[in-house]
């Protein structure tokens, strides 16, 4: 009989932790079955499910409720739905897995892949006490070392408990160019396109990158921006472009479904967040074989080919990232070079199959975990 798992996400809006439960559930294929909740609602990430899984997205239970009423609904709907395991995502499905210790309910797996701005240079003392009383006799799964360091050292959880698995993607997607071209944006011969790739919000700090390529712009007149992705920030920042007076020159193209679309339509990729992990963006612009201009959050400065370390620069360096863009925007042959490191490196290290396995690995260790225990 097939493993049924209970899902609880803050959001199935597309990003990068949804990208990777979609290529990990596509891969294991009919094996496993997926019951989804998301949280807030949003299910666009749907649309990344192949459509011969198991699955079903189901209601999210109303938050406008007392947190005791809004327990006692947890546990009711984790009930009802006969899951073998509960896997939930970030903080904002803490509760769930806050009910589920307590009520020994089934095994648990926690994937924690960062955290937002409110988080990015110092966690919460009341969100480490909650993580570090509820994950005690959970499985927690985390896409970077800095996480695992974070879960063991801070929240002190058990080392054996915490599982590094670095996210995994599949190069080939990159490599089938879309035959009837890009319908996003239109390349411009002669001319440097800057992209990137992320949802519109305050972490993501695409401002930076804004005032960075307006500093550019000044004494290069042979480059563009391309943002893709939207948000609650997108207004905002195309409103700061035109304060800035670049707006002609960046091009915010929204929401788009498929990165292999446009990743290899760019000759420089750039990612500026205040807070990352592991990004998928990153691992999207590697296999695309692109040059990257990145922060030093996170796992980044050692997730690209070492050719590319010298390019992800400090957080708060204005004038770093300036010189990092400056340098690549105006030097084809050094993206192409270090865009090939960047490709050998995401085929040799981040292979999907090893994501996938290791998950699997998971699943199939708790499954049998429980089995002995009721023998």
């Amino acid at each position: 009989m097939p493993t049924t798992l209970l899902h609880v996400f803050p959001t199935f809006a597309i990003g990068g932790q949804q990208t990777r439960f979609a290529t990990i559930a596509n891969r294991l294929g009919p094996a496993i079955r997926h019951r989804l909740i998301s949280l807030d609602g949003c299910a666009e990430a749907a649309a990344l499910l192949d459509r011969t899984l198991d699955f079903d997205l189901l209601s999210s239970p109303s938050h406008n409720v007392s947190i005791l009423r809004r327990l006692r609904t947890i546990a009711k709907v984790s009930a009802e739905v006969h899951a073998d395991i509960l896997v939930t995502y970030n903080w904002g499905a803490i509760e769930w897995a806050f009910v589920n210790r307590w009520s020994r309910a089934r095994p648990h797996i926690h994937l924690e892949d960062g955290f937002g701005l409110d988080e990015a240079d110092r966690q919460k003392p009341h969100r480490v006490l909650a993580r570090r009383l509820t994950l005690q006799r959970s499985t927690l799964l985390v896409p970077s070392r800095n996480l695992a360091e974070i879960a063991c050292t801070h929240w002190k959880l058990r080392p054996q408990n915490v599982t590094y698995i670095p996210n995994g993607i599949d190069p080939g997607r990159f490599d089938r160019l879309p035959t009837d071209g890009n319908p996003h944006f239109q390349c411009v011969p002669a001319t440097c396109t800057i992209g990137s790739f992320s949802p519109l919000r305050p972490e993501k700090n695409i401002r930076r990158l804004l005032e960075a390529f307006a500093e550019l712009a000044k004494s290069h007149s042979a480059i563009r921006l391309v943002i893709c992705g939207d948000g609650p920030e997108r207004n905002y920042l195309q409103e700061f472009a035109k304060g800035l007076g670049i707006a002609e020159r960046v091009n915010f193209v929204g929401h788009v479904k498929s990165p292999e679309t446009v990743m290899g339509q760019f000759d420089l990729f750039a990612m500026t967040s205040d807070t990352e992990q592991m990004p998928y963006a990153v691992l999207e612009a590697m296999a695309a074989s692109r040059a990257i201009v990145a922060t030093a959050v996170g796992d980044i400065p050692t997730m690209v080919a070492e050719e590319n370390r010298p390019f992800i620069v400090r957080r708060d360096d204005r004038q770093q990232l300036v010189n990092a863009l400056a340098q690549l925007s105006q030097d084809a042959s050094l993206r192409r070079r270090l865009g090939r490191a960047n490709r050998r490196r995401v085929e040799r290290s981040f292979p999907i199959e090893q994501m996938a396995d290791a998950f699997q690995r998971t699943i199939v260790s708790l499954i049998s975990s429980r089995r002995a225990m009721r023998a």
